[in-house]
């Protein structure tokens, strides 16, 4: 097994989402002594935004680009190898006014590429990113879990489905900014699901 652990919290230490995300990582790795972890920590290495430049890299043909061009778009493709080189994928996301952070949303605009991740046919859109379990561990201050303020969750359901990536396991871990004992309480609430989602 080849785990990928994407930490997509702007905070580079002290992040409970990465925090939560190493928690279900360790779970995993008891199950399956033998699997090798592969973290990505887009705090330690943002990937750089989709902007007019990255769009004209990305619609400009392979032999045509310009160096700067072809540097811009091998950023996108190593994202894209190392995703399809892994067979479980583990998010740590926290809640940043209620959507995803910045971070993370570079990260799908990387690795979404049509002909390559994903398809248009016939009978609509087709995932090329399959046979692959998706963990995400949500880390919020508040409480939003099955309210419509909870943005996230259908959000990366309908993105990581989009991409073929259809068995994702939701872990949350909320209540952070109401005090200690909530805060506390969020982590043994979380570590109950792990055992059960990993399991």
């Amino acid at each position: 097994m080849k785990i990928l652990a994407i930490h997509s919290s702007a905070r580079v230490d002290g992040s409970q989402s990465t925090r939560v995300a190493q928690d279900i990582v360790a779970k995993l790795q008891q199950r399956h002594p033998q699997a090798e972890v592969t973290v990505r920590d887009l705090a330690r290495n943002p990937h750089p935004v989709l902007d007019e430049a990255a769009l004209g890299a990305l619609f400009t043909p392979p032999e045509q680009r310009s160096a700067e061009q072809a540097a811009r778009v091998a950023l996108d493709d190593a994202l894209i190898a190392e995703l399809k080189a892994h067979d479980v994928i583990v998010l740590g996301v926290p809640m940043y006014n209620f959507g995803v952070p910045a971070q993370l949303k570079n990260w799908i605009d990387a690795v979404a590429r049509a002909q390559v991740t994903f398809r248009y046919t016939e009978n609509g859109p087709q995932g090329l990113v399959t046979g692959k379990t998706v963990y995400v561990a949500l880390a919020r201050g508040g409480r939003y879990r099955d309210t419509a303020a909870d943005t996230q969750v259908p959000y990366l359901r309908m993105v990581l489905g989009f991409l073929g990536m259809t068995d994702v396991r939701f872990v949350y871990a909320e209540g952070f900014a109401m005090g200690p004992d909530a805060a506390q309480q969020a982590l043994r609430e979380a570590a109950e699901q792990i055992d059960t989602v990993v399991a």
